[in-house]
């Protein structure tokens, strides 16, 4: 006889489990079909789920998740797992999502369905991207914004002025300190004597 499973995961211990137990109780005859995990995208070790998909899911079964993502922690996990599934013969209803359900659905409209999953599958990944590239762009125009609109490339050069010129003879020919001379160019340290190096090689 063929029966039908439930899924159920959270990211972290502190969440809870209770909501989406409800929804998959909609479908699940007994409770004790909802198998449930607690795994973070850091640690993704799915005891529950795997257990689930090698041990108890056999062709002809159902398994029940309340969202798509629950297959996976990334879009090429969700789209890896949906093929294993349908190539169990295993039906599958994502509550949030009844289009997309191969519950009943001939081979023709599974294939479809599943279409519909890649591509949407490739959405929310190009989605994803356009928002990471969306956040770097602000970052960057902030920190242009902050950085007399420099930017984060590389410091702008300096070139050897007069002044630097001025205080390098002095300390090298008047016997002033180097600290003294760069005070007198204006420079830093490191600048300093980068500049040094610079000038000599000149």
């Amino acid at each position: 006889m063929n029966k039908v499973y439930g899924y159920a995961r959270v990211s972290t211990k502190e969440q809870n489990l209770d909501r989406q137990i409800a929804e998959l109780m909609k479908h699940v005859a007994n409770e004790r079909d909802i198998i449930t995990d607690k795994a973070s995208g850091k640690d993704f070790n799915r005891v529950g789920y795997m257990s689930l998909r090698d041990t108890l899911l056999r062709s002809g079964d159902t398994l029940v998740i309340k969202e798509l993502d629950r297959l996976g922690r990334d879009m090429s996990m969700i789209k890896e797992e949906w093929n294993v599934l349908l190539k169990m013969g295993v039906d599958i209803i994502i509550v949030d999502t009844p289009m997309l359900n191969t519950k009943g659905k001939d081979t023709l409209e599974k294939t479809l369905i599943s279409n519909i999953v890649f591509e949407l599958l490739s959405y929310m990944a190009q989605k994803e991207r356009d928002k990471i590239r969306s956040r770097q762009a602000e970052g960057i125009a902030s920190l242009k914004a902050s950085n007399n609109g420099r930017g984060i490339g590389r410091p702008v050069t300096i070139e050897i002025s007069d002044k630097f010129i001025d205080a390098y003879k002095q300390w090298k020919e008047s016997g002033i300190t180097a600290v003294k001379a760069m005070e007198l160019s204006g420079l830093s340290k490191a600048t300093f004597y980068r500049k040094v190096k610079e000038y000599e090689v000149r």
